[in-house]
């Protein structure tokens, strides 16, 4: 594993204290609140734990020639450092995200299975601005120039 440094440069490493803050908030009862030293002990060690999960994520992908992290490297990572319990959540958050992925590409097969040229394309979302500006200008009473310096 590679040795990382949890002094120096990481003076210069911080999370949003408004996001650290919201995440506590969402997970705490109403009534019980936290000290600015407990949030930032908390803080810390975020900071840490995504250091050296990096690390060790950086130095399964180098093994692999790999330039690129990957979410497998990633949960590798996890289960080299012992953190097993973050296993079942970090492969259900993966899983929810191959799915939204697969919803987005199916979203964007929509326009290329169409059998529509690129153009085709184009020339009908031409035609559908025309045709709102025209309903937009008759609804208004006003010539398209007006409009244009209304919302300038």
């Amino acid at each position: 594993m590679a040795e990382y440094s949890s002094s120096g440069s990481s003076d210069d490493l911080s999370l949003p204290k408004a996001t650290v803050q919201k995440i506590i908030g969402e997970i705490l009862p109403k009534d019980i609140a936290i000290s600015k030293e407990a949030r930032e002990a908390i803080t810390e060690c975020s900071i840490e734990f995504i250091m050296m999960l990096s690390t060790q994520s950086n130095d399964i992908a180098e093994k692999e020639a790999k330039k690129t992290i990957a979410s497998d490297h990633v949960v590798k990572a996890l289960e080299e450092l012992d953190f097993h319990n973050y296993l079942e959540i970090i492969n259900k958050v993966l899983g929810e995200h191959k799915e939204l992925l697969k919803g987005k590409e199916k979203k964007n097969n929509k326009f290329q299975n169409s059998g529509l040229s690129e153009e085709e394309l184009l020339r009908q979302q031409e035609e559908l601005f025309k045709k709102s500006r025209d309903r937009l200008q008759s609804n208004t009473g006003a010539p398209h120039e007006n409009v244009k310096s209304e919302n300038a």
